[in-house]
């Protein structure tokens, strides 16, 4: 007797959070691209700094950003600009003088992030004590190990 063969499993779908429907493959494609894209410690560095200072040239993002190398930074911010979140304007001077300034979309998001700022800050202490507790463990497995 032969069954039926079921069709290979779907490649996992993300769901709407509040109907629990499958998300159109599309949508899906943009989320996973823009998390990819924008969810890295620099990209949300330099999201909060343009938020917080507005128009910039590139050396003053640099130097809010902190210990970013000028070719990490550069690729951030030329992937926010291609995503639309960020416009990048060259003057033409002597030298050039390229300012960085979010878009509408580019605030829209980081209001969006800002609640993960907020939970952070909420929650530090809690995560600094986790990270002491795994340090802790960690040392005393190694401990057991040697």
């Amino acid at each position: 007797m032969t069954t039926p063969t079921s069709p290979a499993a779907p490649p996992h779908q993300f769901v709407h959070p509040h109907s629990g429907e499958p998300l159109d493959p599309a949508v899906e494609g943009v989320v996973r691209d823009i998390i990819g894209r924008v969810a890295d410690k620099w990209s949300l560095i330099a999201l909060e700094v343009l938020t917080e200072h507005g128009r910039l040239r590139f050396t003053e993002v640099r130097q809010r950003v902190g210990a970013v190398s000028q070719k990490v930074l550069t690729q951030v911010l030329r992937g926010m600009e291609e995503d639309g979140l960020l416009t990048r304007t060259v003057h033409a001077e002597v030298p050039p003088r390229v300012e960085y300034e979010l878009t509408p979309l580019g605030r829209e998001l980081s209001r969006a992030l800002c609640g993960v700022w907020q939970w952070a800050e909420r929650h530090r202490e809690e995560i600094a004590q986790a990270r002491q507790r795994f340090a802790t463990r960690a040392e005393v497995k190694a401990a057991r190990i040697a």
